[in-house]
């Protein structure tokens, strides 16, 4: 290429274009590129919700944030008390001015408050590409009333939602969406994300934060052929305004940063999840909906604010340990058999050969993860810190006999998972000092694959969770017959159950890990229902 011409081909599509002459732009400059993501929203003065809340959050996820505001409220914790549109022609503008100029990874959208702005931003988006649009459909108020109608609804329904990468309705938007169908179960939003997504867009996540008398804050996600069912602590506080905002723009930002839907889907949830609970307690306004803090990680420290953010307890519910030995004898890559697991249902994966050689290790670590990262599920890496650290898994799992926690941590920083095997609340003890995320308890039942090892039964078990300050898997012996018994116990912190054999010690994994996931919901809905009535 002589003279520094950038010389572009006409195969290449409008968006492939912009980025070559951004990456000369850079090189000619000595810049860098950063993630982009363009909110278009309405301003809350109070701060709690919308352009503000989105700006926040992106910035809490490290990401640059342009806005295009579409209508300015004056509202505070007590309700909205004016709404201002912001002329059409206006909104034009601000797109313009932003799309042409700087390069947007992702938009996402807000309050849209007439048919116009709708066709506008659509007719931006055709002639400015971006990789993804992620539309929050903000047109239901916190009491319940319709905010957009029928007209603006239709043009939701016809012209937004098939340009949508993903759309993240509440309940009560999903059924105004859908023409007003009641949404009380979590079946019912299982039917509404497929109703949804029938409408065109690429993914539906419908949030569930509003579903009566769920103990769980549940959302269910759909992609067109999988559902998942996402659930997190319900956090008991006021001050959850601009929730839905926050996590359609996390979803926005880590797209922009290159995270597969469902990871940015996950890391979104628990970002809102670990600011509602560092904010529950906050102050702000004299009215019953507050909002939270979205830049918990500049008072909390980088250190506790990743680690909570890269690891949620809830991912130990279907604990999936591979035997690369089992694989052998049923003819089949252990790559292969992680993947039928997380398409069965296993919310986290722990690989372990102790036969293998590093150089072969690392290599099926590698393609393992690049399975789990497209389906958003953890890999952790057993015993081998220096195969996790080469191969960049989630983290690392050990047990008393190997690396301390503490050196572990040291070794791969705050934001890596590490989990430790305990028997005893002294070593539960000691592994909540080192740093650890979580612990291993057992073995519960005797195990072929560790025939000396001593049992705790489910006596110790339960001792061990009462007294831990991390969540707990139950690991040991645990298969489709004695599983729903551990569940079922309701014990503190009892977060999920290992499985290694039950699992992959049979001819049909998927359809093992259905089975289990499946039981193990059950377990856990009865669990939940008994402790609801002794409370």
């Amino acid at each position: 290429m002589a003279s520094g011409v950038v010389i572009l081909s006409n195969s290449l599509s409008f968006y492939q274009k912009r980025i070559v002459m951004s990456s000369r732009m850079q090189e000619k400059n000595g810049g860098a590129s950063i993630p982009h993501v363009l909110s278009v929203a309405g301003s809350d003065s109070g701060a709690g919700a919308g352009i503000q809340a989105d700006l926040k959050a992106c910035a809490a996820r490290g990401v640059y944030c342009s806005t295009v505001i579409t209508s300015v409220t004056a509202q505070n914790t007590v309700g909205v008390q004016a709404v201002h549109a912001v002329p059409e022609d206006f909104v034009a503008q601000q797109l313009k001015s932003v799309l042409s100029d700087m390069q947007v990874d992702v938009v996402k959208t807000g309050m849209l408050p007439s048919v116009g702005v709708v066709k506008v931003l659509l007719q931006s988006l055709t002639e400015f590409s971006v990789r993804a649009l992620v539309v929050d459909p903000v047109m239901v108020s916190t009491s319940g009333d319709v905010l957009a109608g029928p007209s603006i609804l239709s043009t939701f329904r016809e012209e937004l939602l098939p340009m949508a990468n993903i759309v993240t309705p509440n309940i009560k938007e999903a059924s105004a969406l859908l023409g007003g169908i009641r949404l009380e179960t979590v079946a019912d939003m299982r039917n509404a994300a497929e109703l949804l997504h029938a409408l065109g867009p690429r993914n539906v996540l419908v949030k569930g934060g509003d579903l009566p008398d769920s103990l769980d804050a549940v959302d269910i996600f759909f992609n067109g052929e999988h559902f998942y069912e996402l659930r997190s602590s319900r956090i008991k506080t006021r001050n959850t305004h601009g929730t839905g905002c926050t996590l359609a723009s996390c979803i926005a930002a880590e797209l922009a940063k290159g995270s597969p839907m469902l990871t940015a889907v996950r890391v979104a949830k628990r970002y809102v999840e670990t600011a509602l609970e560092y904010s529950k307690d906050i102050l702000i306004g004299n009215g019953i909906q507050g909002p939270f803090d979205h830049l918990l990680r500049l008072k909390s420290g980088s250190h506790s604010f990743h680690r909570k953010d890269a690891f949620n307890p809830s991912d130990l519910f279907l604990y999936a340990v591979t035997d690369s030995g089992m694989n052998k004898k049923w003819g089949r890559s252990t790559v292969d058999a992680v993947a039928a697991a997380i398409q069965g249902g296993a919310t986290i994966v722990q690989l372990r050969d102790k036969d293998a050689g590093t150089k072969d290790f690392l290599e099926t670590a590698k393609s393992c993860l690049a399975v789990c990262r497209s389906h958003g599920v953890p890999l952790l890496i057993n015993d081998r810190v220096d195969v996790a650290l080469a191969s960049d898994a989630d983290g690392v799992h050990v047990g008393q006999s190997d690396m301390p926690a503490t050196v572990a941590r040291t070794l791969l920083g705050p934001e890596k998972i590490i989990g430790v095997s305990c028997k005893t609340i002294e070593q539960a003890q000691q592994a909540w000092i080192g740093s650890a995320d979580y612990i291993g308890c057992g073995g519960v039942y005797s195990t072929n694959t560790k025939a000396n090892n001593p049992t705790i039964g489910l006596d110790g078990l339960k001792t061990v969770c009462s007294a831990s300050k991390l969540p707990v898997v139950a690991i040991g012996g645990i298969n489709a017959s004695n599983a729903g018994t551990v569940m079922e116990m309701g014990v503190p912190n009892l977060k999920g159950v290992a499985i290694v054999s039950a699992l992959f010690d049979r001819e049909n994994v998927l359809a093992e890990t259905k089975k289990l996931h499946a039981l193990l919901m059950e377990a856990s809905s009865s669990s939940s229902s008994s402790s609801s009535k002794i409370q």
